[in-house]
């Protein structure tokens, strides 16, 4: 099947080689949604790596009263708050994303910062490199996540902690090749995001992730909306969560 070989190239490491964690994409507001962000709290410890935190498209015009304690528990409990900037594909001015970023430190005292909808081509590397540098000596022990959607020109991995190399539908995950540069770096750097996972999937898509070598995945069986709204699958629990995270806390072989 095509996502279990490449072209000529570097060889994957083995199905199971590396522990899997949780990268929460961004459930809806702490009150919208008090069940999702109570689910975190009682994750086993070092099983959610990240989640992300917006509050409206961004950090929001002033302090939200129901967000910062959400932070503030999920920290607490070890998992990283990402505050989430939206790159536009490269359309957002420069000095907008530093505002948001220096919002969210101050409101919210996030860990780092999801990037979202980062560009993948390299004409606009350095314009990406130029804000993560910004964001770096912002918070300087921050984690940043690239949120390409798809592999980008391998030069952003250079720019920031993890990269976002798919999201998007079980049905093009199943059949997705994972690009050869990747196997240059370890598993940790990459993320997988797939949204309308059956149940009955769940354990193939486990196992593609890891031979694919994502570090942080997150499935769920909620539906997206159009090519750059996927977001909206990520905003309640998935159905078979408690599955889910038995999976990934005890890992999924061959």
């Amino acid at each position: 099947m095509s996502h279990l070989t490449t072209p000529a190239g570097p060889t994957r490491a083995p199905t199971g080689a590396a522990p899997l964690g949780l990268g929460v994409p961004g459930f809806a507001h702490p009150l919208l949604a008090p069940t999702e962000w109570a689910g975190l709290l009682h994750c086993g410890p070092g099983l959610v790596h990240w989640a992300v935190l917006d509050v409206s498209n961004g950090p929001g015009a002033r302090p939200d009263p129901h967000c910062a304690p959400a932070a503030a528990r999920l920290r607490e409990t070890g998992v990283r708050v990402l505050g989430r900037l939206d790159l536009g594909r490269g359309t957002r001015p420069f000095g907008e994303l530093l505002s948001d970023a220096h919002r969210y430190l101050e409101w919210y005292r996030v860990d780092g910062f999801w990037l979202d909808r980062t560009p993948t081509d390299r004409a606009l590397l350095p314009a990406t490199r130029r804000i993560t540098a910004a964001l770096r000596v912002l918070c300087p022990d921050g984690h940043l996540v690239l949120g390409h959607g798809s592999h980008p020109h391998p030069g952003y991995a250079e720019s920031a902690d993890q990269l976002v190399t798919f999201a998007g539908r079980w049905a093009d995950y199943r059949w997705s090749q994972v690009a050869e540069w990747t196997a240059d770096h370890p598993p940790e750097r990459f993320c997988h995001l797939v949204h309308s996972v059956p149940r009955t999937h769940l354990d193939e898509a486990l196992r593609i992730a890891r031979w694919q070598g994502a570090g942080t995945v997150y499935l769920t069986d909620r539906r997206g909306g159009a090519a750059d709204a996927v977001g909206t699958a990520w905003e309640s629990l998935p159905g078979y969560w408690d599955e889910f995270v038995s999976r990934i806390g005890t890992g999924v072989s061959e």
